[in-house]
């Protein structure tokens, strides 16, 4: 029963980005007024993660001689942002909707967009060392068993640094989230995990990287953090 669930869920993602759940997040990701006061909201939410992620490498003042490999990547939000800074940029989606998007925004909004390049693929099927490997807002869609795996796959791409966004196990929001249950809407159609941060830095440790900058993102139906951690020395391949 626990490996059907797990396939479900990866499927599930995969369908829902790819079909109905596409022109939503695409809405609330891009500029357009065709959006609820509820999706206005998590695209403000969003937004935030996405500044303070491109504020923190653009305050450390390296972009241009980074690799970044943006793991779930959706209609280019974060991807970019970072190669319009000058980082060089692999990013990807299991939806191949969202990277035919992202595509398209890149090259609307990028002079050279030589930066930046787009693939459909499965976060776990990812390969390739980066200086920095980044995954916002997908670790919400897997049990934490699940998002562990994950995590450790990704820090085997990790040269220096990984940034992980997710939504944080705490006991205020684990009480929204079951009120939020009772009244699921129709466009409702993934399920939501939260993860406590103890588990989530427990991996990152276990994987030879400590946390170095934490942030927060707190806006109303959106709740997201966020970690960076580096790799430590002793821990160097």
């Amino acid at each position: 029963m626990k490996t059907a669930d797990k396939i479900n869920d990866k499927a599930v993602v995969k369908d829902y980005f790819n079909q109905q759940g596409f022109d939503r997040w695409r809405r609330i990701y891009g500029e357009t007024d065709e959006v609820n006061k509820v999706q206005k909201k998590i695209r403000e939410g969003h937004q935030q993660t996405i500044d303070t992620v491109v504020g923190w490498l653009k305050n450390d003042g390296d972009l241009a001689d980074l690799t970044i490999c943006d793991a779930g990547c959706g209609v280019g939000s974060l991807s970019i942002p970072l190669a319009k800074a000058g980082a060089t940029v692999w990013a990807s989606d299991i939806s191949a909707k969202m990277v035919g998007e992202a595509k398209e925004k890149a090259e609307a909004a990028l002079e050279n967009t030589s930066k930046v390049s787009f693939s459909v693929k499965d976060l776990e099927a990812l390969t390739g060392k980066y200086d920095t490997v980044i995954c916002l807002d997908v670790l919400i869609h897997y049990p934490t068993e699940d998002a562990a795996k994950m995590i450790t796959h990704l820090a085997s791409l990790a040269e220096s640094r990984v940034i992980l966004s997710f939504a944080p196990k705490t006991c205020l929001l684990f009480v929204l989230k079951k009120i939020g249950e009772f009244f699921p809407g129709p466009s409702k159609t993934t399920r939501a995990y939260q993860h406590k941060e103890a588990d989530i830095i427990a991996v990152l440790k276990e994987n030879g990287f400590e946390i170095k900058r934490t942030g927060m993102t707190s806006v109303s139906f959106y709740y997201s953090r966020i970690l960076e951690a580096v790799r430590t020395v002793n821990n160097e391949q």
